[in-house]
């Protein structure tokens, strides 16, 4: 996890994710003192129920708006790490090499690296565990293809990781349009048992079956949610393992009250939620509890 320094509405990001409330405006140095808050709080979550926590800290030089979200540009496999090409310029800088290389040396120094930011160059944009949600179990990836997720670099990734995609397109509503989701794990979540997915924002009646069939034929339980719950990031939680206890899923507290009773009991049966407020940075940032961790694995 990075803890911000600077932390602000990154204009730049807010072109396609209208999850970020471009429309309000607040003291800079307020919004950032928040959003340090909310990081506090989460990750004495995260520790207080047993979960090992790398903590960085982010710099003012260069600056990066929206460094609390790493997981957009690294992901952690068993053999390898990988870095991933992103969208918006000033969110390329986000990649510090001691950030990973330096803080990890026993485990970086029998990993092998994999690199794809050479696809910035001729526009195609693949920006980690936001664009692709992993089935690291089946060896499968779901991606919702955006201007975010190229549809080539998908497909590149999964040569090289041995993965089989699941593409397709989900949508928001924006202004009376439908328009991209601009990231997959906005709407979807896949846990170890079961996967919290918005199926409804899949407009495509083809693409729609296909991904719920591939996620049921993984035995997992598949739990529905809908728009307005997505809104509420509901979709960007995150199940981590704790050594000897139950596996848990961490989201924002917005994201926990805008759970039914009935999804509540179901996701309870296999995991325990934990949540805190996330409230400044899922408004100024369009990402949540989920986007803010960079996963170990």
């Amino acid at each position: 996890m990075i803890r911000p320094v600077a932390f602000r509405l990154n204009a730049e990001t807010a072109v396609n994710n209208h999850y970020q409330k471009v429309h309000l405006r607040s003291d800079a140095e307020e919004i950032n003192l928040r959003a340090q808050q909310e990081f506090d709080v989460l990750a004495e979550l995260l520790l207080g129920h047993h979960v090992d926590v790398h903590i960085f800290s982010d710099t003012l030089s260069p600056h990066t708006p929206d460094s609390l979200f790493p997981n957009n540009w690294i992901s952690f496999h068993n053999d390898r790490y990988v870095i991933y090409p992103m969208q918006a310029a000033n969110r390329r800088l986000e990649r510090r090499k001691e950030l990973y290389e330096s803080a990890f040396p026993n485990a970086f120094g029998q990993k092998i690296k994999l690199d794809y930011s050479a696809y910035e160059e001729s526009g195609k944009f693949l920006e980690g565990t936001g664009s692709l949600v992993l089935d690291r179990i089946n060896k499968l990836v779901f991606a919702s293809l955006s201007e975010r997720t190229s549809l080539e670099v998908v497909n590149a990734w999964c040569d090289e990781m041995k993965y089989e995609p699941v593409v397709f397109q989900s949508n928001q509503w924006v202004d009376h349009e439908r328009k991209p989701i601009y990231h997959t794990n906005v709407m979807m979540s896949i846990a170890t048992e079961f996967a919290i997915i918005c199926l409804d924002a899949i407009d495509d009646r083809v693409e729609r079956a296909y991904t719920r069939k591939r996620l049921e034929q993984t035995g997992r339980e598949v739990i529905p949610i809908s728009e307005d719950q997505v809104d509420a990031f509901l979709g960007n939680a995150l199940e981590l393992s704790v050594v000897n206890e139950r596996p848990l899923l961490v989201m924002s507290s917005n994201a926990f009250n805008a759970l039914m009773p009935s999804q509540k009991k179901r996701i309870e049966k296999y995991s325990k939620i934990i949540h805190s407020s996330l409230e400044t940075i899922e408004t100024y940032g369009g990402g949540s509890a989920r986007c803010m961790i960079a996963e170990v694995y």
